[in-house]
């Protein structure tokens, strides 16, 4: 029998998620940029085009790709896994969901690859249908709506992965603890204006009363230094190396 730990996580596709290792760092903020085409606000910073709305429904009658037969085999296993114990680790189960893989008999494997095979054969007839029906324009704009919705996939994957993976969040800033605690109650309706209401309110307050929020900053930097230590010894311990900071920066 495996062993399972306690977590406070049991969303199911955070699980598959975690699967997905790589692709890019999350980013940090959501604020719109404007779009160097039209000036309309980008959805996020990975965003590099205002693309027309027409084609934002357009582009979901693509057809998807199958799953892998990894994938597919996951999924059925998410579930067994969960009953075996409420109360599992996220990484737990992704853990034995893969020490499972590895020991499952090569012929019940091929049943998965010949399932995955099957359903390629239908993708690749539905994407030549797909393709042959574009014009031009319609292709380029489809390659440049391809392109961020793959950054916008990977960097929501990865933020997913190290939060499935119990990754310390960033300690904050005086300001940012300041600005958490009097959103709420900041004027304005829009959030751009709720924003510029707390810079200005925090521009006006006094040394004494910023103080308060750089000892609460201060304090948040130790407990993120601490937090973190600890995390990457245990990413170190099960062979994510990959997301230790003295690699990233090499």
């Amino acid at each position: 029998m495996w062993s399972i730990t306690n977590s406070g996580l049991s969303a199911a596709q955070s699980c598959a998620v975690a699967l997905l290792w790589g692709a890019l760092r999350a980013l940090g903020g959501r604020w719109a940029e404007l779009c160097a085409g039209c000036g309309s606000l980008l959805p996020s910073r990975l965003s590099f085009i205002c693309g027309p709305k027409w084609f934002s429904s357009f582009i979901g009658n693509c057809p998807k790709k199958p799953m892998t037969k990894y994938i597919r085999f996951f999924r059925d296993q998410l579930s067994k896994c969960r009953a075996q114990n409420l109360e599992a680790k996220n990484l737990d189960i992704v853990k034995e969901i893969g020490r499972r893989w590895k020991e499952l008999p090569e012929s019940e494997k091929k049943v998965y690859e010949a399932a995955y095979k099957a359903d390629w054969v239908v993708y690749k007839e539905e994407l030549d249908r797909f393709n042959k029906a574009l014009t031009p324009s319609q292709k380029e704009a489809l390659k440049k709506e391809v392109l961020q919705k793959r950054l916008r996939r990977s960097a929501l994957a990865k933020k997913r992965e190290l939060t499935v993976l119990g990754k310390p969040k960033r300690a904050r800033s005086a300001y940012n603890i300041y600005m958490s605690e009097k959103f709420q109650e900041a004027s304005g309706e829009t959030l751009q204006e709720k924003m510029k209401s707390v810079y200005e309110m925090w521009k006006i307050l006094p040394s004494s009363q910023k103080q308060v929020y750089v000892q609460l900053a201060n304090d948040d930097r130790i407990r993120y230094a601490n937090e973190i230590r600890s995390w990457e010894k245990q990413m170190a311990e099960v062979g994510r190396s990959d997301l230790l900071r003295s690699q990233k920066k090499k």
